[in-house]
C-alpha cells in the first residue's frame, strides 16, 4: 500500500460510513480497482485496515456531537436525566449486535461474505429504501411529523438495535438499518440519522478495537504489510470525509428522504456486478482464508520440524524419509 491508496480508502470509508449505502461494497470495489488484494496477505491486512480507519468515522462523531456525547457522561453520574435516558437507549441498541457479533461473526465470515450475497444485499437494500421511502418517509417528511430523539424510549431503542443485527449481512449497510429502523419506530428522519451517527460510536469502536487486538495479538500484520504511516493517514481522511459526510447527510434527510440512496445502491450494484465478471475485484473476508491460514499452519510446522532437527541430527543423518 501507497500513502495515496490509504488516502483514497479514507476518503471512500469517511463518505459511506454514515450514508446508508454500504462502507463495505464501495472499499471492496475501491480496494481491487487498486490492486490491493492480489495476495491473500494483502487481501487480509487491507480487510484489517478498512475496519481500523473506522475510528476516523468515530472521531469524526465525537466532534461533531459532542454536546450530546457531553449530555450522556453527565447522565451517568446523575446530572442530567434526559443524557442518562439517550445513554440508556443507545446501550439498549447496541446489545443485540454486540451479542450476535461475537456469537456469530467468524461464521458470517466465512460463508456470507462472497459476491453473491454483497450484491444481493445491496439491491435489495436499495429496493428497501425505496418502499420505505414512499411508505413512511416522504409523508412524514411534509408535515414534518415524528418523535424527536428525546422522546425515544427503551423498546423503540430495542428494535433499531435487532434491526443493526441485520447489517451484519456484508453488503447491507450499518446505517440503512439503524436510520430506517428510527423511521419505523416514529423518529423523524434527522433524529433517526442522529441516532444512527451516536450507536456507531459503541459499534464501530468495538470492531475497531476487536480487530486492532486480534491483529496485533497475531503479530501486526496489518502494520507490517501496510505501514503506520498509512494506517494513521487514512484514519485522519476518513475522520474529515466523515464530518463532511454527516453533516451533509442530515440536511440531505431533510429536503429528499431516502429513495436516492436506494437508486444509488441499485446503480452501485450493477457496477460492483460489471466489475466481479471482469475480475477486477474479489471478495475475500476480514480473516485470512482457509487456504491461507492451512498453508501458515504448515509453514509454522515445517518451521519447527526444520528446528528440532537442526538441533538434534546432523546434516549427514537426514534420510529420504526426513528430506
Amino acid at each position: 500500500m501507497e500513502l495515496w491508496h490509504a488516502i483514497v480508502l479514507g476518503l471512500v470509508e469517511g463518505i459511506t460510513e454514515y450514508l446508508p449505502v454500504s462502507s463495505t461494497g464501495h472499499l471492496i470495489l475501491a480496494a481491487g480497482l487498486m490492486g490491493l488484494d492480489d495476495t491473500p496477505e494483502n487481501a487480509q491486512a487491507v480487510n484489517a485496515f478498512n475496519i481500523v480507519i473506522q475510528g476516523g468515522a468515530i472521531l469524526a462523531v465525537l466532534g461533531l456531537y459532542r454536546q450530546r456525547v457531553w449530555q450522556m457522561l453527565r447522565g451517568l453520574v446523575g446530572r442530567d436525566p434526559d443524557g442518562l435516558r439517550l445513554a440508556i437507549n443507545i446501550l439498549v441498541a447496541f446489545l443485540p449486535a454486540a451479542a450476535l457479533g461475537l456469537a456469530f461473526n467468524e461464521l458470517i465470515e466465512r460463508h456470507l461474505f462472497n459476491a453473491s450475497v454483497v450484491l444481493s444485499a445491496l439491491a435489495l437494500g436499495g429496493l428497501y429504501m425505496i418502499a420505505l421511502d414512499k411508505a413512511i418517509v416522504a409523508p412524514r417528511r411534509k408535515v414534518d411529523a415524528g418523535m424527536t430523539i428525546d422522546q425515544l424510549r427503551p423498546h423503540h431503542a430495542l428494535v433499531i438495535g435487532l434491526m443493526q443485527c441485520i447489517a451484519m449481512v456484508p453488503g447491507t449497510s450499518r446505517s440503512m438499518m439503524t436510520i430506517t429502523g428510527g423511521v419505523i419506530v416514529g423518529l423523524k428522519p434527522r433524529d433517526a440519522a442522529e441516532f444512527s451517527f451516536l450507536l456507531g460510536l459503541p459499534t464501530l469502536g468495538g470492531a475497531c478495537v476487536y480487530t486492532l487486538f486480534k491483529d496485533v495479538r497475531g503479530g501486526s500484520n496489518m502494520f507490517e504489510q501496510l505501514g503506520v504511516l498509512n494506517i494513521v493517514a487514512g484514519v485522519l481522511v476518513s475522520a474529515l470525509a466523515a464530518a463532511l459526510a454527516v453533516k451533509w447527510l442530515v440536511s440531505f434527510l431533510n429536503k429528499h428522504g431516502l429513495a436516492l440512496f436506494g437508486y444509488y445502491r441499485l446503480a452501485l450494484c450493477g457496477v460492483m456486478l460489471a466489475a466481479v465478471l471482469a475480475g477486477i475485484v474479489s471478495f475475500s473476508p476480514p480473516q485470512a482464508s482457509t487456504e491461507a491460514l492451512g498453508a501458515g499452519e504448515q509453514a509454522v510446522h515445517q518451521h519447527d520440524q526444520d528446528a528440532a532437527e537442526e538441533e538434534n541430527v546432523g546434516p549427514d543423518q537426514y534420510g529420504d524419509g526426513a528430506q
